[in-house]
């Protein structure tokens, strides 16, 4: 589906070889390790206001999947689950953020969303990939 595409685009963006494998011997027989973060609750949260969403999104050293929805909206209600399962499945890779639309005018009209479901995939503060219902429709 979209959404996998989405998010599998947004991870290709951010591999990158680590200097030793969890597997390969380093320098004097000392494994190396690799740490990363566990999958918490915290991967998804609600967009509290512009200022947060320019320290938790904007700012983030880790991609960001923006889920633009509303409440009335029923192909927000069926997606939004999906998407917070995925990125969960991503374990810690990847941060989910959540704007309803009715609350942030400002950020919709902002980040162009002209229809509702729109996922944004954000690295680094810049939008590299936009899957609207009126992208995916082109309209």
């Amino acid at each position: 589906m979209a959404q996998r595409l989405a998010i599998r685009r947004l991870l290709a963006l951010g591999r990158r070889p680590l200097p030793l494998g969890p597997r390969q011997l380093a320098p004097h027989g000392v494994h190396g390790r690799a740490f990363g973060c566990s999958a918490t609750r915290g991967s998804a949260f609600n967009v509290q206001d512009g200022g947060d969403f320019q320290e938790r999104v904007v700012n983030s050293p880790k991609p960001v999947v923006v889920d633009f929805y509303a409440q009335w909206c029923g192909p927000c209600k069926i997606l939004g689950p999906r998407l917070e399962k995925m990125v969960a499945k991503q374990k810690g890779k990847v941060v989910m953020a959540k704007v309803d639309i009715d609350d942030h005018t400002d950020l919709a009209i902002e980040y162009e969303v002209s229809a509702v479901p729109t996922v944004l995939a954000m690295k680094n503060g810049d939008v590299v990939d936009n899957l609207g219902f009126s992208s995916v429709w082109g309209s």
